[in-house]
């Protein structure tokens, strides 16, 4: 077992990007992006639908179908100040997304709040709205400040909650397209093979894909798989210790099926991602296998730095950490796993499963950046600087890469 970590530098992991250079809006057809290939310190640019042509055939593809929810709901007090509840998390009456998106009358959820000063304690907000033809007035109030909970009652109560958002929220763009979400926005910040919602966030690099790709992929046999990462507010969480290993990092929840294992125990040295948020789900899976292989009762959470503890000649195969989750599943008698990770990936981590990702250009001084550093190694500044020099659009709305795994 390993008794110390790497330093990881922030100041090592930035770049100038000027501001015109990030996308702000997402361009007309989601395959007319530019694409980037990376294999072997070579670079190529392309246009995105190569991408078909790029996947090895016969190997696996994983994407992630989680559905973002419009978490910005906005209440108008009498006075007329505005108030903003962006939800992060559910509390009550479950802390699983899946349930909470389920929820009949109220909901307790973790948020920020904006105007906070001017929503007291005992006041209750309300908003009255129309969903499906029915009334629904929905009342909101803070019921803890530190960190900010926030619980949400309405009538009828046999409305869903995820019916409360879809009708109150306002689709969540990141803070750094500093611009409010307008009606493109609702089907464009959405992937198109999206289905679970829980997400406050993107998984970017998939709202490249179109019908008519994913059609492609199947014609080569490409074996498509959909896991599930709920992707948090987290995901923008700036860097700000000078050692990055010190950054507390966001824990989001996962859902695995049986086929995903299956696929992958079939496919080994044959995965691919599409986007960071895969590629955590997959090598979080890998660690909740050794885990079990080390404690058969063990809970479905991956520590952010688990993959650190050990040398890579005590690292079990992938084929038995995959053996003893499907274990696990069959002791079970479930074909689903929810779970959780907060894995920090970045220089020196170990891979496991993924031999290369789809992924967009990431904000200087990010945990993405960092892990785009530990799979392709110093070429990522290579891989930046043709980027940036070949006018590539960068961030949410911007361009895509794919990068094959540094050997």
């Amino acid at each position: 077992m390993k008794t110390t970590l790497p330093e990881i530098k922030l100041e090592e992991y930035t770049y100038d990007l000027p501001d015109e250079r990030i996308a702000k809006y997402p361009l007309e057809n989601r395959d007319a992006s530019k694409l980037l290939y990376y294999q072997e310190g070579q670079i190529d640019n392309l246009q995105f639908p190569a991408i078909e042509k790029l996947i090895p055939a016969d190997s696996a593809l994983f994407f992630n179908n989680t559905k973002v929810i419009p978490a910005r709901i906005f209440f108008r007090k009498d006075t007329g100040a505005k108030i903003e509840v962006f939800l992060l998390n559910p509390l009550k009456p479950s802390p699983v997304i899946t349930l909470a998106m389920e929820a009949k009358g109220s909901a307790t959820w973790a948020a920020m709040v904006g105007n906070a000063k001017k929503w007291k304690d005992d006041q209750v907000l309300e908003r009255e709205m129309d969903i499906n033809g029915t009334k629904v007035m929905l009342k909101a109030r803070i019921t803890s400040r530190a960190p900010f909970e926030v619980t949400f009652e309405w009538t009828p109560e046999e409305i869903a909650f995820v019916d409360i958002v879809e009708g109150a929220g306002t689709v969540p763009l990141p803070p750094y397209m500093n611009r409010e979400a307008e009606e493109e926005d609702k089907p464009r910040y959405q992937t198109v093979f999206s289905k679970h919602e829980g997400a406050v966030a993107a998984p970017t690099s998939g709202l490249h894909f179109t019908d008519e790709i994913l059609n492609k992929l199947d014609a080569k046999n490409i074996k498509r798989q959909e896991l599930t990462l709920h992707v948090s507010a987290g995901t923008f969480q700036p860097v700000k210790e000078a050692n990055a290993v010190n950054h507390p990092m966001h824990e989001e929840q996962i859902i695995i099926s049986r086929e995903n294992v299956q696929t992958i125990l079939n496919n080994i040295g044959k995965v691919f991602c599409v986007g960071t948020t895969s590629m955590r789900t997959l090598e979080s899976l890998y660690w909740y296998g050794v885990k079990l292989m080390e404690d058969p009762s063990a809970a479905f959470f991956v520590e952010k730095l688990r993959p650190y503890q050990y040398e890579m000649q005590e690292m079990p195969s992938v084929e038995d950490s995959m053996r003893a989750v499907m274990t696990k599943m069959d002791r079970d008698q479930t074909d689903v796993l929810q779970g959780s990770t907060e894995i920090f990936i970045f220089p020196g981590y170990p891979f496991q499963i993924i031999e290369g990702i789809i992924t967009n250009f990431h904000q200087p001084g990010s945990t993405l950046i960092m892990l785009v550093a530990a799979f392709v190694g110093e070429d990522w500044k290579k891989i930046y600087a043709n980027a940036l020099e070949k006018d590539y659009r960068f961030l949410s709305y911007g361009d895509a890469s794919f990068l094959r795994r540094k050997r």
